[in-house]
């Protein structure tokens, strides 16, 4: 059947589900979905992710989230613990056996975890912990709580995970397939991720709110803003196809602060301007801001200046969430109380310019106006790819390379699209490989780059773009020679 942006009917959801449900043993504790549908209902209003990102929006505040997650309940209790003293959202961050559903796998390190006495896997294998387990850990905490993960196939663990008691989940059938698998088909991943959408569209028909979060930041590496709003607006339509009401679409900080700030504002407005376009007028739009994801410097003290230029900018842009980074970046996974001093840094940062947006600027409007023509210019071609199918379009316009994210392992990702600094540290394009930019465009992003290079004395070169790459653990932002 071919892949359409279409709401799956309750049969045809309904059905899947009981093949869903089948693949791993916990499966069997979210059959009685009425149950699922009680247990949400009977969560307090100060745990549900959505509202409190309603409430910052309309605030105009910036909450803080990490990123945390380790292989046993009792510890990732006690490690959220920890963070929930210093943040206002909550993560629980999946585990990589998890993620590419190999449950067997996940049940060893949970083995090799309690053996050990200390976590085995980079995450919580929600799946195999079962729904009994992880609401003893929704109930035991007080903040709201979102699934992060990086799953193509992510239909059992969203039945679980809103099943114990989470209220927001993030990632999309694009944005969890492209930057994160190598050989999963588009067609498979956009499908599947539409059934976890559905999901959140039943809670909906049943008075409860789910927040849904598409992956901003992609690979994270030299990421132009356009290619990502591209990917987080059609998550986004897709989303809102099957139901969902409660939108955070996302954005990774590139570290040049007129791009950064442009980028949430132009995010904003043209998923505004997409969603409307394409019918839906009922739902609830919030951005988040992902503090660097590139390399980190491992001198603890220059990490902390990153940190806290990130959650600078979140704030001064008026991103409704900023996602933190901690000092010990550059050498894997964080202690809980690295990962706590991140937030510390983050929000003595936000508080500070809490008062304060990035005042109106031309070159902040020069730049919101070119990430829009360029945004537009890509998605009228996956419109027009799809016969008006965002689904379909999609797909075919990953194969022709209309859609091209930079660095990512994918066979269904063309990687001719070659990212690299301007001489003010802003992303542009040095090889545009089919991206379907207007000819104006693509020579205003040449003479970006040809000022660089004459300012180095060197010419354009891929060089430049591996330079950009190390520049940040280097302690600067252009790799410059």
């Amino acid at each position: 059947m071919e892949l359409k942006n279409k709401k799956l009917s309750l049969d045809e959801f309904m059905n899947e589900r009981l093949q869903v449900l089948q693949t791993w043993p916990t499966g069997k504790e979210v059959e009685n979905f009425a149950e699922a549908v009680n247990y949400q209902q009977s969560i307090p209003e100060h745990k549900r992710f959505s509202l409190a990102l309603l409430k910052a929006d309309q605030q105009g505040k910036t909450l803080s989230q990490p990123r945390a997650g380790v292989a046993l309940i009792d510890e990732h209790i006690e490690l959220l613990k920890t963070l929930e003293q210093e943040c206002d959202l909550l993560p629980t961050t999946i585990d990589a056996y998890t993620r590419l559903n190999r449950y067997e796998e996940a049940a060893v390190g949970i083995q090799k975890s309690l053996e050990a006495g200390t976590s085995k896997l980079n995450g919580l294998p929600v799946v195999n912990h079962g729904v009994a387990a992880c609401r003893r850990l929704t109930e035991t905490l007080e903040k709201p709580l979102q699934i992060r993960h990086g799953t193509p196939d992510a239909r059992l663990l969203a039945e679980i995970s809103f099943a114990s008691g989470f209220t927001s989940y993030e990632g999309g059938g694009i944005s969890y397939n492209i930057p994160y698998a190598k050989r999963v088909t588009l067609e498979k991943s956009i499908r599947d991720w539409q059934y976890c959408d559905r999901l959140v569209g039943l809670y909906e028909e049943h008075g409860i709110r789910m927040n849904r979060e598409p992956f901003g930041p992609l690979t994270g590496t030299l990421i132009p803003p356009f290619m990502s709003h591209s990917v987080a607006i059609i998550e986004g339509l897709l989303a809102l196809e099957q139901g969902v009401k409660s939108i955070t679409v996302g954005y990774g900080q590139v570290g040049s602060l007129i791009q950064d700030i442009a980028a949430i504002k132009s995010l904003r407005e043209l998923s505004h301007e997409y969603f409307h376009n394409y019918g839906y007028e009922d739902y609830e739009l919030s951005t988040v801001f992902h503090q660097w994801m590139g390399g980190f410097p491992e001198d603890e003290a220059k990490a902390f200046a990153i940190i806290s230029w990130g959650a600078a900018v979140a704030g001064m842009s008026g991103a409704t969430k900023v996602i933190t980074k901690s000092p010990h970046e550059a050498f894997g996974i964080p202690t809980a109380a690295a990962n706590a001093q991140g937030l510390k840094a983050s929000r003595q940062m936000l508080n500070m310019v809490s008062e304060q947006k990035f005042p109106p600027c031309p070159a902040v409007d020069q730049e919101v106006e070119l990430i829009k023509c360029e945004v537009r210019a890509v998605l009228k071609k996956v419109f027009e790819l799809g016969n008006g199918d965002i689904a379909r379009g999609t797909v075919l316009a990953f194969e022709a390379g209309v859609l091209d994210i930079p660095f990512a392992p994918s066979v269904c990702n063309a990687g001719k699209i070659l990212p690299v600094r301007d001489n003010t540290g802003a992303i542009r394009l040095l090889e545009a490989g089919c991206v379907p930019l207007p000819q104006d465009i693509l020579a205003l992003h040449h003479d970006y780059v040809a000022e660089r290079a004459r300012a180095e004395g060197r010419g354009p070169s891929f060089q430049m773009v591996i330079d950009d790459i190390n520049a940040v653990s280097h302690s600067q932002l252009i790799g410059r020679p």
